[in-house]
């Protein structure tokens, strides 16, 4: 480990050897981001190609999605690292409740805290130590720098001139290059540090030795509780919030010590927020335009010119500045005219809602918990395999605008990256394009639905109840009503609350059409029964017409998986069946169909070995349809064997679908029973 250096001379000698940089907030953000070698990917997100930035992908609760919003603030903080226009900018997001804003800021401060915690990335700051000559002080002995200025600020203004300060450090080894690159990130003293810093060179008549001997280097603190090098700034009511709790105020405990009353140290700048991340921090403004207008008027200041500024005394701060709002009252703050300014000042990011149902599924992860879950009588309580599922769809659908180029489940499919039929990810890009046009932020891709707080509350109704708390699991098909719920109690709009449940009733039908493949593969007594006969149909069209199928109609084939020749019979009786179930009749009809299997095939396999056609929700009713009635075409249908349990052969078969459920897909007693009884209904059948 590195010694920590203790004076000016082992700090410089430090910046000269590499151990220690000088570089501003921007600058120490976009290293951290950027820094290290293979840090990106490039990843295609609703047909468009983006970056993604591994940084934001580490830990058990790390960001999910987001792609744009991160390319957003990744582009503005590199652009003020190299002394563009956005260092003179705030970052703001803006968008609905529950959508992530929050979290996403905090997770960045949070990285922010472990990058500068390593030896090779931490900041400095010095300490004055006041000798005894000096009377106008009191009793005051250590006076630390109230915004933790970097030393080599100091260096920079150590003496009267800028050419004197470069010859300094000339003479002290660094060559031109150095020094210019020092000189990027010049800011002037604060204005406790500058009267000091003269107050000792009146007393050591200038001598820049014995000014040297009385300063100390000393680490930043890193403290998330008291706000150092990244703080939070809620926004208040209107009798509680101050200016003084960004910029500080006069300190009554040091005006009893200092005699001089044009001493700027009389005034506790640390009582703001700002001072504590002034020295290449990150100033979090949460719901900045909720705040009452002189204090919105501070702010301004603040990012303009990137000074704290008292009773004219002035104070430089090397700060990334970001904050948050709700769309709601951004649009109202918008509509004061007298308020432009500080929105020329930001830098607006619109946050959507996650629209990928599959990343949905991570973030509903998050909703539940990862904790064991318990009823109310302290009994384990069990989560239903396709809670997760369920509670998705259901809450990304409701984020999806309507539109007449594409159906909601088409929209859905691919904005996942999945394929819908014959409508492709151009469509869903052409979609997008012509909503980023709306003037109504709200009416465009995403910007709209129920939010990670809204599946919260679902969830929340969904453990509250008393048939979760007796059967001790939380049913999937349940979470509908909880949704539907938080719909009536939450959403005041009604035609958001009419096109809500209409979401929510096209989820229901896609659950109940997951239930038919989960009640097929306990048929089975196979967890992947149906994905198997998925890839049999597929290979089979694909052999159908190879010119080495014999007269045994048995092809052979590499698996794109395994790489392993496997062989497989071309049964047309089970296509044809399939191909009715999906309506296809005429001959026409079923080569355009299986040209367009073929054609996704030939995309996906080569870079997607483990694509398995299970995204095409139409090709696996249909082979599950056909599979359930021609294997128990004796009993009637499975329906029938499971809901007329009268004789015991369908006894038999419920209860060895029940046990394979348990044993092997992953439910509890509870919610097997639930799900078979579901399947024996027609309720929600699409």
């Amino acid at each position: 480990m590195n010694e920590s250096p203790k004076n000016l001379d082992q700090y410089l000698e430090n910046v000269k050897s590499g151990k220690t940089r000088f570089e501003n907030a921007f600058q120490s953000v976009s290293r951290m981001i950027l820094g290290q070698d293979d840090t990106t990917e490039k990843v295609t997100v609703n047909g468009k190609t983006t970056y993604d930035f591994k940084v934001f992908r580490q830990g058990k609760k790390h960001i999910i999605g987001m792609y744009d919003e991160i390319n957003s603030i990744v582009s503005y903080v590199k652009d003020a690292s190299e002394g563009g226009s956005s260092r003179e900018m705030a970052f703001v997001l803006v968008g609905e409740p529950g959508n992530g804003k929050t979290f996403f800021v905090d997770y960045l401060c949070a990285l922010y805290r472990d990058f500068l915690s390593q030896e090779e990335n931490k900041r400095y700051t010095f300490r004055f130590k006041i000798p005894q000559e000096l009377k106008s002080y009191g009793k005051i002995r250590e006076i630390e720098s109230q915004t933790f200025e970097d030393p080599m600020v100091l260096l920079m203004n150590l003496s009267e001139t800028k050419g004197e300060n470069k010859e300094y450090f000339a003479k002290l080894g660094f060559d031109d290059k150095q020094i210019e690159k020092f000189y990027e990130n010049y800011r002037p003293l604060g204005a406790c540090s500058d009267y000091i810093l003269r107050d000792l060179k009146n007393l050591t008549g200038g001598d820049v030795k014995k000014i040297k001997e009385l300063i100390e280097v000393v680490p930043v603190p890193i403290s998330d509780a008291m706000g150092t090098v990244t703080g939070k700034y809620p926004a208040k009511d209107k009798i509680t919030s101050s200016a003084v709790d960004l910029l500080g105020e006069e300190s009554i405990q040091r005006l009893l010590h200092i005699t001089d009353p044009g001493n700027p140290y009389k005034f506790d700048i640390r009582r703001g927020a700002l001072a504590r991340v002034a020295g290449g921090g990150i100033h979090f403004s949460d719901e900045i335009f909720r705040n009452k207008k002189d204090l919105v008027q501070v702010y301004l200041g603040v990012i303009q010119n990137r000074t704290i500024e008292i009773d004219g005394f002035k104070w430089p701060i090397d700060t990334l500045i970001i904050a948050t709002s709700n769309s709601t009252v951004f649009n109202k703050f918008l509509t004061e005219e007298e308020e432009a300014p500080i929105v020329d000042r930001c830098r607006i990011c619109y946050v959507g809602h996650n629209t990928s149902y599959k990343l949905q599924q991570e973030l509903t992860r998050y909703a539940i918990g990862g904790r064991l879950k318990t009823t109310l009588t302290k009994k384990n309580l069990h989560e239903d395999p396709n809670l997760g599922y369920a509670a998705s769809m259901g809450v990304v659908l409701s984020r999806l605008p309507r539109t007449d180029k594409l159906t909601p489940i088409e929209m859905m499919k691919l904005a996942a990256g999945e394929t819908a039929g014959e409508k492709s990810i151009k469509t869903l890009a052409e979609v997008i394009d012509s909503l980023t046009y709306e003037a109504d932020v709200t009416k465009r891709f995403g910007q709209k639905g129920l939010g990670q707080r809204s599946l919260g509350r679902a969830i929340q109704k969904l453990m509250e109840t008393s048939e979760t708390n007796e059967g001790q699991c939380m049913f999937a098909k349940d979470i509908f009503k909880a949704l539907e719920q938080v719909v009536l109690d939450y959403v005041p709009d009604q035609t958001d609350r009419e096109k809500y449940f209409k979401d929510i009733k096209i989820a229901k039908g896609l659950y109940r059409e997951r239930i038919m493949t989960e009640i097929f593969n306990a048929y089975m007594d196979e967890p992947y029964a149906i994905k198997k006969d998925v890839i049999n149909y597929v290979n089979m069209i694909i052999g159908i017409d190879a010119e080495n199928l014999g007269p045994d109609r048995v092809w052979k084939y590499k698996d794109p998986q395994t790489k392993e020749l496997k062989a497989i019979k071309i049964d047309e009786k089970f296509i044809n069946s399939v191909e009715e179930r999906l309506g296809l009749r005429t001959r026409e009809q079923k080569d355009t169909f299986r040209t367009s299997i073929r054609k996704i095939y030939g995309q996906k396999i080569s870079i997607e070995p483990e694509y398995d056609f299970m995204d095409n929700l139409e090709l696996v009713k249909a082979v599950t349809d056909v599979k359930l009635k021609s294997d128990i075409a004796g009993a009637g249908s499975l329906v029938g064997a499971l809901a007329n349990r009268t004789n015991e052969e369908n006894q038999q078969l419920y209860d060895r679908m029940v046990k394979t459920m348990l044993g092997k897909l992953g439910y509890c007693k509870t919610c097997a029973e639930k799900t078979v009884e579901y399947f024996c209904t027609q309720e929600d059948d699409t």
